[in-house]
């Protein structure tokens, strides 16, 4: 077993970075509902959330085992190729928080992975029977099964809580909602912290740290461990509005029924292996509890947004990871050149972000521009969304509705009335 090389503790440094962002990342996939149904408070879900995904990351190693063992041939794979992974992975999570859409961190690493391997060995570094079985398709079934089965949820849950006590019944939801969103912090943790448990590990043979098919080290388990948690706790709060509010409207049964049936998902992926994306599945519970509740509403076009990221981030993350690997090729300037292009735009993204600071402080606010109140009411209830531009443009010329009209007429003073003694104009 060698020493540790420097380009081998970049890697492991960058890995640990990405398991951070990955933890802000994806908060919202276990607190967002909670905390926009008022179930507990912002920073005592981020901590409660963060201490769980702790715990959850020593509970399994079997996810970590396919993306160290099985996703790529881990022969002739260097420690450049996943530096190159993780810098396309960062950069995606990073974008897509800014503009606050719930993509998916793992589908981000697993096209880092997949770009970096493809333009250092080819094609033939992936494996794709692995690709498909264990990533792709858990992409596509896991949002659909876990929305059914929120859907089928809500509806049972409003059938049964019909004659409940409301006091005794919004007591119940709230302490359902906690037990269901720590079972899903505890469902993230063994989940997306064993990503960068199996990017280590492989990092860690590539180096020649570790023998061939090793499982992952004590030290990588704990670090990675807390890396997540760390990330979860300062908390995603651009994320978290959007999925809290963005989508639908929920309720507490609402909640506890979206959260449950996303637990249920992520934890037998977990089980069997699968590298499930936990935002894939809480989104599709969201989704699906919305249109469980008579009379709820899922906002389209914010998922439509979010349907077209899921569909770049393999592709985009790879993109730039193959690049990354490219420049990397020329040698420890080229890896430096990398790392030095990966924390200018870092925090550049992070400058950009301060413009519109969200926190725990305004994270549930849902206060919109006039402009975007005005076209909202064209729309149905409780679809209304910040204007763009041409939407504020049609609000503009549109009609108002008529309590605005009676506003602008109460402002403005009336004609003077004509007088009946006054001849007409008709007169002759």
């Amino acid at each position: 077993m060698e020493s540790f090389s420097l380009i081998l503790a970049i890697v492991v440094v960058t890995a640990l970075a990405f398991d951070f962002t990955n933890g802000f990342h994806d908060t919202a996939n276990a607190m967002a509902t909670t905390i926009s149904t008022g179930a507990l408070k912002p920073k005592v879900a981020v901590a409660m959330s963060a201490v769980l995904n702790l715990v959850g990351a020593f509970l399994s190693v079997e996810v970590a085992n396919t993306i160290s063992k099985g996703l790529v041939d881990e022969t002739g794979i260097r420690p450049e190729v996943i530096f190159a992974a993780l810098v396309g992975a960062i950069l995606w999570n990073l974008l897509t928080w800014l503009v606050g859409l719930p993509s998916s961190s793992s589908h981000a690493l697993m096209g880092g992975l997949i770009g970096a391997a493809v333009a250092s060995a080819g094609i033939g570094a992936v494996n794709g029977d692995v690709l498909v079985t264990k990533v792709l398709l858990p992409a596509v079934a896991a949002p659909i099964v876990a929305g059914v089965a929120a859907m089928l949820a809500t509806r049972m849950t409003y059938s049964l809580g019909r004659k409940a006590d409301g006091r005794a019944a919004a007591k119940g939801y709230r302490a359902g909602q906690i037990a269901s969103a720590g079972l899903v912090s505890l469902a993230h943790g063994t989940n997306d912290a064993q990503k960068t448990m199996g990017i280590i590990t492989l990092a860690l043979i590539a180096g020649g740290a570790l023998a061939p098919d090793s499982d992952p080290p004590v030290w990588v388990i704990l670090s990675a461990g807390l890396a997540i948690a760390l990330g979860t706790y300062l908390g995603g709060w651009r994320i978290i509005r959007t999925m809290g509010k963005g989508l639908t409207d929920l309720q507490p049964q609402q909640g506890f029924a979206a959260q449950t049936s996303a637990a249920t998902v992520i934890l037998a992926s977990s089980h069997l292996g699968f590298s499930l994306s936990t935002t894939h599945s809480v989104s599709g519970a969201v989704m699906g509890a919305g249109l469980g509740r008579k009379g709820g509403v899922v906002r389209w076009s914010t998922a439509t947004r979010m349907f077209v990221a899921w569909g770049l981030t393999l592709p985009a993350a790879a993109l730039v990871a193959a690049l990354a690997e490219w420049v990397c090729r020329a040698g420890d300037w080229g890896t430096a050149l990398v790392a030095v292009f990966l924390v200018a735009s870092s925090y550049a993204i992070w400058r950009i972000s301060r413009r519109e600071v969200v926190d725990h402080t305004n994270v549930v606010d849902t206060d919109e521009p006039a402009s975007a109140t005005l076209a909202a009411t064209a729309g149905p209830v409780g679809a209304a969304e910040p204007a763009g531009v041409v939407t504020t443009a049609m609000a503009a010329v549109a009609p108002p509705p008529a309590g605005v009209t009676e506003d602008l007429t109460a402002t403005v003073p009336a004609p003077p009335a004509a007088d009946p003694k006054a001849p007409s104009a008709t007169t002759v």
